[in-house]
């Protein structure tokens, strides 16, 4: 999963293109790639190919030629902020980066749910690790354990957290995808019984079986990340060639890792058995068991559950660092733009951690831990796609708001070429949003009313949160540092006609200081609403 967030430093900036196709496409399939879902479409056997290609071509390649034209158009710091407050407004701006970190903070409990069932696994007696990780209890202890662990690594600083999360992507994602694939050959070639139906009719769904769209409106989620990578943009030799090549083979090798991956579960373990949190090793299991070496097993189930630490430990880090500097540029209270020495955004990751901590202890209220893992699966899909929505619907009106603004990469085929490409990503993250509030048939969830409760609940309560933010904000919370930190957005730049976005000259009142309002400064109105600073820019002086 990626937050778009990322921002390159003054001297990469201006450092010449060394990116080619090859590289481009190794940093996006890395971006992407992760086998913790795997087991929740091997359900569908043959027919996760079609899901999986859907989802591809209406939500993996428009992500990713999306967000590059926006990347290159706005490479400003504040990712999706910059791109949809370009667009619609510093309001919604601010909630599209809200969303990225709160969605992480939910995927969390589910993400390290598959690392506590990854480290159950590494004992010899399947029986025994099966028992164990089901066991709620052992599941919040590990699930806290492990993510507290991985705050405390963020707290040290970058450098700390991006070498533990470069060496777990690797040992704990790439190595083990690659296996899993050749295990899943080699037991066919070995001509061993299989548990799914071969034949093309069992490629296409079956469509009168709505409720089995459910969690396969999760796999627009498998694709996330893609626009994480979009900023390197302009580092490539000739973006308008390499880039839509470079797409076009993470794009193909992704779906590939993930078909590949989905299918070699699906022979080895029946339909009937298959567990949304331990199918994976299990089939690591059987796999293995079959070749005569059921030892290599627990080799990777630490490999997993290392891979699991790396990932945390970088999404621990980046949404709190992006949603920290934003909130320095006045749209946090001052408590949460404290930083510790480490230069880490200490209140936030502190507030982050309380979040998880109760998110968890959702694994003993609910029916299982199948079912607790289920239902912070979908919120945290619900959440990233409204923020997808947001950031498809900016790159099109752009298209028409700012069609000189220069863009080293553009979605080709012009205007018409945006809505095609923009507008399929769009249809594809409003339906993958629909599915969602369906309570899967394969899951027990306790009472369907109560699923979809929860789940409505949460993404009102989540997208209500930073709108009644942004609503309070003072100028008083502005820093020097967020000041000195964001450039202008270019409606706010001298010349510029503001944006229909900005708040009423009521609402601007209510948030100018007490001073402010008895003696007027001279100047423009600006779209935040900052009085005191009434004719300069909201992040400072340019």
């Amino acid at each position: 999963m990626g937050s778009g967030t990322a921002t390159r430093s003054p001297a990469r900036r201006a450092a010449a293109p060394t990116l080619g196709v090859l590289t481009l496409a190794i940093m996006n399939v890395t971006a992407v790639v992760s086998l913790r879902g795997l087991p929740a479409e091997a359900e569908y056997g043959l027919t996760s190919i079609f899901y999986y290609t859907f989802a591809a071509v209406f939500f993996l390649i428009p992500v990713a030629l999306v967000a590059a034209e926006l990347a290159t158009g706005w490479p400003e710091k504040g990712g999706v902020f910059r791109w949809v407050g370009e667009a619609f407004g510093p309001r919604w701006g601010f909630l599209a980066i809200f969303l990225v970190w709160v969605e992480s903070t939910i995927w969390f409990p589910t993400v390290l749910t598959y690392g506590a069932v990854s480290l159950a696994f590494v004992g010899p007696d399947q029986t025994w690790d099966k028992a164990l990780s089901s066991n709620k209890f052992y599941t919040i202890l590990i699930v806290l354990a492990l993510y507290w662990a991985a705050t405390l690594v963020t707290m040290r600083g970058l450098k700390a957290s991006a070498t533990i999360s470069k060496w777990g992507g690797l040992i704990g994602t790439i190595i083990p995808a690659g296996l899993l694939i050749v295990l899943g050959a080699t037991y066919l070639a070995q001509g061993r019984p299989i548990q799914i139906q071969l034949g093309w009719d069992k490629v296409i769904p079956d469509f009168t079986q709505f409720g089995n769209l459910v969690l396969a409106a999760s796999i627009f989620l498998f694709y996330a990340g893609m626009e994480m990578n979009a900023i390197h943009v302009k580092e490539a030799r000739n973006p308008n060639r390499t880039y839509p090549l470079a797409i076009l083979m993470a794009s193909v090798v992704t779906v590939l890792v993930f078909v590949l991956g989905t299918l070699a579960i699906s022979i080895i373990i029946p339909k009937t058995q298959i567990n949304l949190t331990q199918s994976l090793l299990v089939s690591y299991r059987d796999f293995f068991k079959a070749l005569g070496a059921p030892w290599l097993s627990s080799v990777v189930a630490v490999a997993l559950f290392l891979g699991v630490l790396g990932s945390v430990t970088v999404w621990v880090s980046g949404p709190s660092a992006a949603l920290g500097a934003v909130g320095r540029a006045g749209y946090l209270p001052p408590f949460f733009q404290r930083h510790n020495k480490h230069g880490a955004p200490s209140h936030i990751l502190l507030v982050q951690g309380m979040l998880v901590t109760f998110l968890a202890l959702m694994f003993v209220i609910l029916p299982s831990v199948q079912a607790a893992y289920q239902i912070l699966s979908q919120l945290t899909s619900t959440l990233y796609l409204i923020m997808y929505i947001l950031m498809f619907a900016a790159a099109i009106y752009l298209r028409y708001s700012e069609p000189h603004t220069p863009r080293a990469y553009r979605v080709p085929g012009g205007a018409a070429g945006m809505w095609v490409i923009g507008g399929a990503g769009l249809i594809g993250a409003l339906i993958a949003f629909v599915l969602s509030f369906i309570p899967p048939s394969q899951i027990k969830v306790g009472s369907p009313m109560t699923y979809v409760l929860i789940l409505v609940a949460g993404n009102v309560l989540f997208v209500a949160l930073p709108l009644f933010v942004y609503s309070r904000r003072k100028a008083a919370w502005r820093t020097a540092a967020g000041s000195r930190d964001f450039a202008p957005f270019n409606w706010e730049k001298p010349g510029g006609l503001g944006h229909p976005g900005a708040p009423s000259l009521d609402e601007e009142a209510e948030h100018e200081a007490p001073a402010t309002r008895d003696h007027p400064l001279p100047g423009r109105r600006t779209p935040d609403g900052f009085g005191p600073d009434a004719g300069r820019h909201p992040y400072g002086d340019h």
